[in-house]
């Protein structure tokens, strides 16, 4: 007669120790955070600043006219450290009182997180000016917050074509990546 007074008490206990076990499972799975799925999409926008062409002759940005761009970019990233970007550059020159678009950038490239917030862009470079080259960009986030980043950038472009002498500009570029 003991023995059937002491099953239900074993089947409770089995099955509190059952929940419990769900329970603890459930917690530690919730405060694990999801893994990153790849390939992954990341975007960007910014603003880009020229500040000296080295040609033929040098050209200072803000001197005697102004030259700024408006990056927008997709990166999609094939694993953690790899992935293929397109960036399209829209230039705006302001000189004499009067302000164009002056250029139009495709700049497709291979993005390589270096860590530390560093990432490298290894770019073509083919404008509608006729001119094309090769961009390398050091990027570094300066800001993480939840669902974007803030970032600066400095582009190091190289140009040939359209019958110009070759040129190289030093840039400075920021911008937010979400």
């Amino acid at each position: 007669m003991t023995k059937l007074k002491t099953m239900p008490f074993r089947n409770y206990l089995l099955g509190f120790l059952i929940c419990l076990t769900t329970l603890v499972r459930a917690q530690n799975q919730t405060q694990i955070p999801a893994p990153v799925i790849y390939p992954r999409v990341t975007g960007y926008v910014g603003l880009i600043h020229p500040i000296i062409t080295f040609s033929e002759k040098n050209t200072v940005n803000f001197k005697d006219s102004y030259v700024v761009g408006f990056p927008l970019g997709i990166n999609i990233w094939k694993t953690a450290k790899v992935g293929f970007s397109l960036e399209i550059v829209p230039h705006v020159l302001a000189e004499k009182g009067t302000s164009r678009m002056s250029n139009l950038l495709i700049h497709p490239g291979v993005v390589v997180a270096l860590g530390k917030g560093y990432t490298f862009a290894g770019r073509a470079a083919f404008e509608t000016s006729g001119r094309y080259g090769v961009t390398p960009v050091l990027n570094k986030v300066v800001k993480k917050n939840k669902n974007s980043n803030y970032y600066v950038a400095v582009p190091l472009p190289l140009r040939v074509g359209n019958n110009r002498p070759l040129s190289f500009t030093l840039g400075f570029q920021f911008g937010l990546s979400f």
